[in-house]
């Protein structure tokens, strides 16, 4: 372009070298708003396809966010499941702690257990049994004596 102006320059006169410049503004001007109509036209679609992309892009990091929310999740309950069942072994056993503690210092006291007052309920029984069976003998033992003398 500078080199055409150069070259019309040397060969035309002031008046032809003016409109030869203004020429060269216009076509300049109208190369200018031919850009920005372009830009206009092409930012457009560019901008299109960038939403497009952004779209794509978020649904992507959507998706992996939620996995990896749903990961730790699932870690945090295992953390907590298991921090759960030290704490119940821990309340188990202080109770099971408790509980011999408690057992022992009945004993010292000479307080029957369970298990003393279970055998000592069975024992009455077994004799309660056993006394009745003689209870029965003998009223039956009796009886056979008192025939046996009338004869």
């Amino acid at each position: 372009m500078v080199k055409r102006l150069k070259d019309i320059a040397e060969t035309s006169s002031e008046s032809n070298l003016a409109d030869t410049v203004k020429d060269s503004a216009q076509q300049i001007w109208l190369a200018g708003l031919g850009a920005f109509s372009k830009a206009q036209e092409e930012g457009a679609k560019v901008f299109d396809a960038l939403v497009k992309e952004g779209k794509g892009l978020e649904a992507k990091t959507r998706k992996m966010t939620e996995s990896r929310v749903n990961e730790v999740t699932g870690q945090m309950n295992k953390a907590a499941q298991t921090a759960t069942n030290k704490a119940n072994a821990a309340w188990d056993k202080l109770e099971q702690v408790f509980e011999d503690r408690v057992a022992r210092a009945l004993n010292r006291l000479g307080v029957p257990t369970k298990n003393d007052i279970s055998s000592l309920t069975k024992q009455v029984a077994e004799l309660s049994a056993a006394v009745a069976g003689l209870t029965a003998k003998q009223r039956k033992a009796p009886a056979k004596k008192t025939a046996a003398k009338r004869k």
